[in-house]
């Protein structure tokens, strides 16, 4: 399996209709959905399918057609994010019509063929399962444990400065995690 860490874009013209596909990761996913629906106003349709991972490492698929015809538009997107074994990542396609009507066989071929042109966009990294852990420290050693989060490409999600020290949430490996504890020892208390 592959994911996205960053948007890729393409866009395609079938008989004026123009279809704008965006490829994500899941999490950008409600943010640009909002975002695309706010700067394409005169857009007729915003089409989106994801596949992301449950907390039991089950596949979660989604489609939704956005007012096209039932099954023309979302599962030919879905079909291309499970042809490419993409997990955690979303596709929206924005769509203006163009007048002339393309049919269920031309809405098929349309939204896949937009779909893929964002996949041939995208920089793809294999899939590694992340998990999200929270730790606190004190001050006088802030600096320490973020130059091990840069020096084990650990991802920090939140930095909060209290009474007492910072509290970090952070993003990683189960194996990055481990050297990254191994490194700090005792400077840093699991919360």
């Amino acid at each position: 399996m592959v994911t996205v860490n960053a948007i890729s874009s393409d866009t395609i013209e079938i008989k004026g209709s123009k279809f704008i596909a965006f490829l994500m990761p899941m999490a950008m996913y409600e943010e640009q959905m909002a975002s695309l629906r706010s700067h394409h106003p005169n857009a007729v349709h915003f089409v989106s399918a994801s596949r992301s991972l449950n907390e039991f490492d089950q596949i979660v698929e989604y489609s939704g057609d956005d007012g096209e015809p039932k099954g023309t538009s979302g599962k030919p997107t879905l079909s291309v994010l499970q042809g490419h074994e993409l997990i955690n990542a979303a596709i929206i396609t924005v769509r203006y019509f163009g007048g002339t009507k393309l049919g269920p066989g031309g809405l098929v071929r349309a939204y896949a063929e937009a779909a893929n042109a964002a996949y041939a966009q995208a920089v793809l990294h294999p899939y590694e399962k992340l998990l999200c852990q929270d730790f606190t420290c004190e001050y006088s050693n802030v600096s320490i444990v973020e130059y091990e989060m840069t020096q084990k490409a650990i991802r920090c999600v939140k930095k909060i400065f209290g009474e007492k020290g910072a509290e970090f949430t952070i993003e990683a490996t189960a194996e990055k995690l481990e050297l990254f504890y191994g490194a700090l020892g005792r400077s840093i208390q699991h919360c």
